[in-house]
Parts: structure tokens; C-alpha cells; sequence
């Protein structure tokens, strides 16, 4: 395939990106992304961001593990004074895999130390802690839940490729949706994590709305009956029934959002090549948030404004944007220069992805308003992500960079761009896929190999790499 990323310096992605019919621009100052930011109350003292990524390298039981302790060590040593803690399952059948972190009165006393140790080691690295934001994504998986899928709604198009991890198989065609009653359970037990992530040191929370887990697919609950489906003022009532309550329960937690705005529709490798297309869909498409009815690769960002907007009046005080299904349509959501194994070719230039982040982004944060948005997409980039992340700041277009899978192979990131104006070139995420490749192989004792960079942080991830690969390898033959 293609090689897309032969850039010599930023100069070269604005022209590739006005070669492709964009503008983008980019600053050698990168100062914006040193400036303190207000949130919720709270000072945040840079604007750079380590997005919610998953270690997958907790305990079956739920309780974060040795890998854990040492991601959120290196996070915290590595200066960025937003960290987004990874997604945090707020009941046992929620967990997207067996090794999720899980929120419960047995894991509370690990998951602040785990709080703490990010503490001290950022005060240990010469960092105040007053301006530092930490906080967890607390999620609920629904229908990824790896026990059984737990529906919102039966989704013509995303049950085509939804897969029931326990049995191997589609979703059954007669699984059972979950009710209204179930629903207002949930909301609880999403009240209940909160309050638990405040008494365990959490400064923020992130009440996840993304990738199709349960709260992101009620947003698409169009053809969904009952008090949580139907109009959008259904869709949003459990989302905004919970933030009443945490705000109510927990006055002093910072309450934070990242939602989708643009699900997109699944797509499938075809040809020699497996270059992804979209599956066949019948019209007009009622269950894809932020998609047009008429054409669902194209977006309609009307509803998801409109959510953002509520939200802000609901007293969300940080907003996370994101796009695309990780299990449906991944180019979306990470662009890549090489997809996982599980994956399909790009069928777009991933500058492309990148800008179609940035676009979203720049329309949340003006609905937004003061409400500070944090940007995503920006990991393909490489060495000259936070060139074009100040350029995006300067402008308002975001008031936060966020590095997601970057942030794995170089925590350290916001400190090397302190000191010396840019990235440690030797550890720049190249955007292989090796991660998301460890994240896909279930095939170890508990259900699922730990992840993390395994050509820039190889003393860890190198073996785990190399098991990996010869038990994929096994059975491929």
C-alpha cells in the first residue's frame, strides 16, 4: 500500500492538505500551548492533553494492575496537565474486555493510589500538581460489552457486524434491548461511580458518549420506543438525568464529556488490496448520529451541535470530541498510516481523517463557547502535531491538544516540547497500529494482552509483541 506521510516539515502537510482541498495552517511558536486554560473552576496550567487511551492491563477483577501503575507514572512525570484517565467500567457487564478497569468499593483503594502515584511523579519531575486536571472515563459498554452485548437498541445496520464475544457469533436476532427501568439503573450506577471517583482523588469525570458504547448509541435512539428513544429531549435524558444528580451528589467534581458527533456507518475490506467500503445500507439512515439521512458518509452536525449546547447548559465543563466506531468504521476514528490486523485499508488519504477531526472540532468548540474543547486526530501528524495544535489554538478552533496513541510511545511529550521546542523525534508514534494489534490479540490467560508501544518502549511491550505475533501467526495456519 501507499506510503502517505513523506512530510519534511509542517509546510509540506499544509500543501498536501491544500492539495487535497483544505486549508490548514500551523505556528512555529508554540506558545499558545503553554498558556493556562480555566476549567470548571479549576486553572489548568497547558493546554496539552493525554487522551483516555486504554491499557487493557488491569486484573480480571478489575483492579489496575503493574502496567497500569506505570503508564499513569510515566503520564504524570511527562508534564501534560490535562490527563484524561482511561475508560473506567462502572459495573462488571459493562467492561468492554476482561481487563478493563472497573470503579467498585473493592478497587477504590488502587485506583488512588494509582491517582496519587500520577501525582507524585508529575511534583517528582518538577511539576506543580495546583494546576494539574486528573480525572477518569467512566463508560459503559453496552453493546461491546465483552460478557454479552447490552443494547440500547436494535440497530439495523451496526447489528450486521456486532459481534457477541461470548458466542463468537452476530448478536442474536431476538436479544432483548435493554428497558427504560434497566436504563434508570444505569444512570445510578454511573451517579455512584462519580461519586466514588471523588472520593478517590478524581478532579474531573468524563461521562463517555463515544464510539457506539451505551450513552453514544442512545444519542442515535431514533427508532428506539419508551422515554429514551424517539425525539433528541428522549435521547439526552439519561445523559442529562445523570449529570443533574452528580452536580446535585458531588457539587465540587468536574464534570467532562467525550462524545461523538459523526458515527459514520461500518465498512468492510474488499479487494486484492482490502480497501475499506461501506457496507450496503437501506435509506434513509435513522440509527447514525451526525450523518446525514441521505448519504451517511457525508455529515449532518445539526443534532450533535444542539447536544453540545445542552450539555453546556447542563454544566459539562470540558468537552472531548471525537468521531467514527473503532469496531465499525476505525479509519474515522484513528487515522493511520498502517490499519490493525483486525482492519482494512484506508479508503481516504489519512490527512484527510486528521482534518475532518479538526473541521468537527472547530464547530463544537463554537457551540461550546467558553466551555474549553479538547481537539483529537492528532497522532498522524507526528512531528508536527503541535506546530498545527498551536496554530489551532491561536485561532480558537480548540482550547486543548489532545495525544492519544502519541502519548504511548512518548509520554514525555509536553516536556520535550517545553525544553526544546519539539518532539524527541526517536520516539514519535508512527502510527503502525502496533497498540491497537496487542489490543486485539485475546489469546492469553486472562482474555486479553496488555498494549502499548512496542517499537518506542520495548523493554515492556518487545515480549509481548513477539508472544503476540507467534500466537496470531499459529493460528493463521
Amino acid at each position: 500500500m501507499a506510503r502517505y506521510f513523506k512530510y519534511k516539515s509542517s509546510d509540506d502537510v499544509i500543501a498536501d492538505a491544500a492539495r487535497l482541498g483544505h486549508c490548514l495552517e500551523a505556528s512555529k511558536d508554540l506558545s499558545p500551548l503553554f498558556q493556562s486554560m480555566p476549567v470548571g473552576g479549576r486553572e489548568v496550567g497547558n493546554r496539552l492533553c493525554i487522551q483516555p487511551m486504554e491499557g487493557c492491563d488491569g486484573t480480571p477483577a478489575g483492579f489496575p494492575d503493574e502496567l497500569t501503575f506505570r503508564r499513569y507514572v510515566r503520564f504524570g512525570a511527562g508534564g501534560a496537565k490535562l490527563i484524561w484517565g482511561e475508560a473506567t467500567a462502572i459495573e462488571e457487564r459493562g467492561r468492554m474486555n476482561p481487563r478493563q478497569l472497573l470503579i467498585s468499593e473493592e478497587t477504590m483503594p488502587l485506583l488512588e493510589k494509582m491517582l496519587n502515584d500520577c501525582r507524585l511523579a508529575h511534583r517528582e519531575a518538577g511539576f506543580s500538581t495546583d494546576d494539574l486536571l486528573l480525572g477518569l472515563q467512566l463508560t459503559h459498554s453496552g453493546r461491546y460489552s465483552y460478557r454479552t452485548p447490552l443494547l440500547a437498541m436494535r440497530d439495523p445496520i451496526l447489528d450486521l457486524v456486532t459481534i457477541d464475544k461470548q458466542t463468537g457469533q452476530l448478536v442474536a436476532a431476538d436479544k432483548p434491548v435493554l428497558t427504560d427501568a434497566e436504563l434508570e439503573q444505569i444512570g445510578e450506577l454511573y451517579v455512584l461511580a462519580a461519586r466514588r471517583a471523588y472520593q478517590i482523588g478524581c478532579d474531573f469525570i468524563d461521562i463517555k458518549q463515544c464510539h457506539r458504547y451505551l450513552l453514544s448509541e442512545l444519542l442515535a435512539a431514533r427508532i428506539r420506543p419508551g422515554n429514551y428513544g424517539g425525539c433528541l429531549k428522549n435521547r439526552m435524558r439519561l445523559v442529562l438525568d445523570v449529570i443533574k444528580a452528580i452536580r446535585a451528589e458531588v457539587p465540587n467534581l468536574v464534570l467532562a464529556t467525550r462524545m461523538n458527533v459523526f458515527d459514520g456507518i461500518p465498512f468492510k475490506g474488499q479487494g486484492e488490496e482490502f480497501i475499506g467500503q461501506p457496507i450496503s445500507v437501506t435509506f434513509p439512515i435513522e440509527t447514525s448520529f451526525g450523518a446525514s439521512a441521505t448519504d451517511p458518509l457525508q455529515m449532518d452536525l445539526t443534532e450533535p451541535l444542539e447536544v453540545v449546547r445542552r450539555l453546556v447548559d447542563a454544566g459539562i465543563s470540558l468537552i472531548n470530541v471525537s468521531v467514527g466506531n473503532p469496531y465499525a468504521c476505525p479509519h474515522y476514528v484513528r487515522p493511520a498510516e498502517q490499519p490493525p490486523v483486525d482492519g482494512y485499508h484506508a479508503p481516504e488519504h489519512p490527512l484527510l481523517g486528521v482534518l475532518r477531526h479538526f473541521e468537527v472540532t472547530k464547530e463544537v468548540q463554537k457551540a461550546a463557547g467558553a466551555v474549553p474543547v479538547v481537539g483529537s486526530g492528532y497522532s498522524w501528524l507526528q512531528d508536527y502535531a503541535f506546530e498545527i495544535g498551536a496554530a489551532n489554538v491561536k485561532q480558537g478552533a480548540c482550547q486543548f491538544v489532545g495525544l492519544g496513541r502519541g502519548s504511548l510511545s512518548q509520554p514525555d511529550f509536553a516536556m520535550h516540547l517545553a525544553k526544546n521546542g519539539a518532539l524527541n523525534r526517536k520516539t514519535v508514534c508512527r502510527t503502525f497500529s502496533y497498540c491497537t494489534n496487542l489490543m486485539r490479540t485475546k489469546d492469553h490467560p486472562w482474555g486479553q494482552y496488555a498494549t502499548g508501544c512496542p517499537p518506542f518502549d520495548k523493554e515492556v511491550y518487545g515480549p509481548l509483541w513477539k508472544e503476540a505475533e507467534a500466537k496470531r501467526s499459529a493460528a493463521r495456519k
